[in-house]
């Protein structure tokens, strides 16, 4: 069970990772979609360019963010029944639901979506939109998504059996409530010190 939790843990740690730099995809989405309208209404210019690369921010977002999401408990739950259960039945009802749910269903998707990506990055499929982008960016979202998604659930299983044999903590428990808002800003916050810091020392060695 120890390796099995050493596992989990490099699991979380990569969705971790990937979660923290989705939080700049945020931004930049943000950025792009303002950009995009400011150009349409205000200098009456528009870029299918711009505009596809809008949505596939917007896929890149949820896909990449989808295994962060279910390591962080911050997915959608209907707890109506099983929130009147014990712990144990809870976490067991976990196991049940990853493994004839989740990971049959995200591995069935992963799956059909390795040839639908290899197929457009072979041809180079280009948008069918005048001045549109390649798609196989896209596409290959899918199956790195899904992969991730699948590698969380693979972690939280290791930690739900860990629990139930009383060799962990319960995985369910939502250990921070920070919302993505709040990490984004406390991100910009942490980089904006270290440039001032990084400033700060050239001006010393001086």
């Amino acid at each position: 069970m120890k390796f099995l939790l050493a596992i989990a843990r490099l699991i979380d740690a990569l969705n971790e990772r990937i979660g923290r730099a989705v939080l700049w995809l945020t931004l930049i989405v943000v950025l792009v979609s303002a950009a995009n309208a400011v150009s349409r209404k205000v200098l009456n210019m528009s870029s299918n360019a711009w505009l596809e690369l809008q949505w596939y921010l917007f896929g890149a977002i949820f896909l990449l963010a989808a295994g962060y999401t279910y390591l962080r408990n911050e997915h959608v739950r209907v707890d109506v029944l099983s929130a009147r259960f014990s712990t144990r039945v809870q976490v067991t009802i976990e196991i049940v639901g990853i493994l004839f749910f989740l990971l049959p269903a995200a591995g069935l998707v992963f799956w059909l979506a390795i040839p639908y990506f290899y197929d457009s990055w072979r041809i180079q499929e280009l948008s069918s939109n005048t001045g549109g982008l390649i798609r196989w960016p896209a596409k290959l979202l899918i199956p790195v998504g899904f992969g991730l998604l699948i590698l969380s659930g693979i972690s939280r299983l290791i930690r739900c059996v860990a629990f139930l044999s009383g060799q962990g903590p319960n995985p369910l428990v939502t250990t921070q409530m920070k919302t993505a808002e709040e990490e984004l800003a406390e991100e910009i916050q942490r980089q904006q010190e270290a440039r001032e810091r990084s400033a700060n020392g050239k001006v010393e060695g001086r």
